[in-house]
Order: structure tokens, then C-alpha cells, then sequence
């Protein structure tokens, strides 16, 4: 790449002048003292005084400062070509400060932020170590069992063998949901956005995860009877999958006999905000900041023993943020969790009614 270069001529101009200025004062005085009456050239010596000093100075100037700065960019360019490819050189020093300056700024930003990531990296990979590790030592560890003779005592035997399919289980719920996580954050997953009505999808979860809930008791309900549908603009396979992981996180941590409650409410012209209510034991406030962080949980043991693959708040963030919406978590010990997200209202924000939107698509 050739760089071309930005001539500066402030140096040169004022060194110029000063020299003339004084060299011209001391042609005056000395003419006036010995009284010699040539005083109009004055003019010319300032005019040709000046010209060759400044052509002189510059020339000097650009040939010693060039070569420095110079080579100064190449060092630069060096370290970095793609954030740091000038299109010229300039000799003028405070443009090259402030050249300078802002390469190095930008590349304290960029190791912070490589710092960061590094931190994240290791962090996921060690989260990411372990839950996979816990589950293949389990397996294991029945496999041997099974093999150093358990496998002849049939009642050992196939207790042993549910247990290593739940632990095949937990490795499978968690290399799925990596998998649809890395696909969301690279964009490789598309959205098939459609029009549908949201109280019937929420219906829908209900009968999937009716049984499980009704082994702690737990009541899934809506808030109220909805008359009409409410229709919503928006992947209808994904958000399925963000309420199932509302309602079956609220089933796993809720109470014994308890109530898990969703509502649908209209919070401005084309917004509607969908809700998750549950009163289980609720999430100390200090938690809530880090609940949709990859393989985060509150109680580590306990989670583990109710299974799943820690990654179900994280998808969830996930695809609500791909649909350009906002997700919120509320909690309080002893009282409950709310957890709620929005949706393009597809009513309001395209015309659609009641009467003639039985498939809207």
C-alpha cells in the first residue's frame, strides 16, 4: 500500500518569518546608521529572505520529520492492519498525536473487550466440562456396575439401566440446547414468522406438561377466561418453546400444591406482554441479574437433581431477543417468581379482526 503525505507548512511559515523579520530589522538599522539611501530594498531582501528560508526550512523539516514519522506509521501498520491503514502520512505532530492517541485507545478497548471474552470463554468451557462430565460418569458408573455381574440380578439391572438412560437424557437435553443457542447467536436459526393466536398455543402447553405438573399438585391456569383470541406476530414453534421453559421452570421450583399462572395483557398500541406467575419459593435479588447466563442456577445440587440441561432461561432470552422483544424477571423469597416477555400484537398492528382472522397467515 503506498501512503501519500499531508504537507504541513505552519512550521516553515513561522520559522520563515521570524528569521526575516529580524534579518529585515537588521538591514534597517545597519542602512540607517551609515546612512545609506537604499532603503526600497528593503522590500525585495524581505520578499527573497523570506522565500529562500522557507523553502530551505521546509525542505529540511519534511525530510527529517518524514523519514521519523514515517516510519512511525509502517510500526503501526504493522501491529495492525486492518483497525490502523491510513491513507496518508502527515508530518503536522498534532494531527499525528491525535493519530496515535486514537489508535491506542481503540486498542485498549479491543484487549478489554478480549479479556472479557477471554473470561467468558473459559467460564462456558468449564461449565460446559462439567455438566457434561456429570452425566458420563454416571452412566458409567452403572454400565460397570452392570457389567462386573449387576447385569445377572434382574431387579439391579433395570434399575440401573433407567438410570443410565435418564443420565443419556440429560447429555442429549444438553448438546440440543447448545446446539439451538450457538444456531440463535450466529444467526444460522430463521425465525418463520407467522400470525397465530397466542391463548390457544398457550392451551397447548398446558396438555403438554399437564401430567408433570400434576405430580407436584400444581395448578396451570390462566388468569381469566379470554372470549377472543389474541393474535401475535411471531415464530409460533419458538415461542412455544419459550413457554414451555417458562411453565416447566415454574413446575421444577414451584411449591407443592402450588399455582403456575399465565396472562396475556395489551401494554400499548402494537405490544402485548405475556406473563409467567408462579408462587414457589421465589429468587434472591442478587441471582436475578444472572439467571439467563449459560448453566447458571441458583441451587447447584438441587438443579441437578431435577434434571434438565441449565440452559432453558438462556434459550429463552435467546429467541425473545431474536423476535427484537424484551424479556423481564421478577422475584421475591417466600412469595414467587414472574417472569414476562412481549409480542407484536398482530390486531392492532395489522388490521386484522376477530371475525375474519381464523387463519391469518
Amino acid at each position: 500500500m503506498t501512503l501519500s503525505v499531508i504537507k504541513t507548512y505552519k512550521f516553515a511559515f513561522r520559522t520563515s518569518s521570524y528569521i526575516t523579520l529580524i534579518m529585515t530589522l537588521l538591514l534597517g538599522v545597519f542602512l540607517y546608521k551609515f546612512n545609506i539611501e537604499y532603503i526600497w530594498l528593503t522590500v525585495p531582501f524581505l520578499i527573497i529572505t523570506f522565500t529562500l528560508n522557507f523553502i530551505i526550512i521546509q525542505y529540511r523539516a519534511e525530510k527529517f520529520i518524514y523519514r521519523r514519522v514515517k516510519k512511525i506509521y509502517d510500526e503501526l501498520t504493522l501491529l495492525e492492519s486492518s483497525s490502523f491503514i491510513p491513507k496518508s502520512i502527515t508530518t503536522d505532530m498534532n494531527s499525528l498525536t491525535q493519530e496515535i492517541d486514537r489508535f491506542a485507545k481503540n486498542k485498549k478497548l479491543e484487549i478489554e473487550t478480549l479479556k472479557v471474552r477471554e473470561e467468558y470463554r473459559k467460564e462456558f468451557m468449564g461449565n460446559v466440562s462439567h455438566e457434561l462430565k456429570t452425566p458420563l460418569f454416571t452412566v458409567q458408573g452403572y454400565l460397570e456396575t452392570l457389567i462386573d455381574g449387576g447385569i445377572d440380578n434382574l431387579e439391579i439391572r433395570d434399575k440401573y439401566l433407567k438410570r443410565a438412560t435418564k443420565g443419556l437424557e440429560r447429555l442429549i437435553y444438553i448438546v440440543r440446547d447448545l446446539d439451538m443457542i450457538t444456531k440463535l447467536e450466529v444467526g444460522d436459526l430463521s425465525l418463520d414468522i407467522e400470525t397465530f393466536n397466542l391463548i390457544e398455543l398457550i392451551n397447548e402447553v398446558f396438555e403438554l406438561f399437564e401430567m408433570k405438573a400434576s405430580k407436584k399438585a400444581i395448578t396451570l391456569t390462566l388468569d381469566r377466561d379470554y372470549e377472543t383470541p389474541i393474535w401475535v406476530y411471531a415464530d409460533r414453534e419458538r415461542i412455544q418453546q419459550v413457554l414451555s421453559n417458562l411453565v416447566v421452570n415454574s413446575i421444577k421450583y414451584g411449591r407443592e400444591k402450588g399455582t403456575t399462572e399465565l396472562s396475556v395483557e395489551s401494554i400499548s398500541d402494537d405490544k402485548v406482554i405475556v406473563r409467567v406467575t408462579d408462587n414457589g419459593e421465589g429468587i434472591e435479588e442478587e441471582h436475578i441479574s444472572r439467571l439467563f447466563e449459560r448453566f447458571f442456577r441458583v441451587d447447584m445440587s438441587r438443579s441437578r437433581q431435577i434434571g434438565g440441561s441449565g440452559l432453558g432461561l438462556s434459550i429463552v432470552k435467546h429467541i425473545v431477543e431474536a423476535h427484537q422483544e424484551q424479556i423481564y424477571v421478577e422475584s421475591e423469597i417466600e412469595v414467587g417468581s414472574e417472569f414476562s416477555f412481549t409480542l407484536k400484537d398482530s390486531n392492532k398492528s395489522s388490521g386484522i379482526s376477530d371475525e375474519n382472522s381464523l387463519n391469518p397467515k
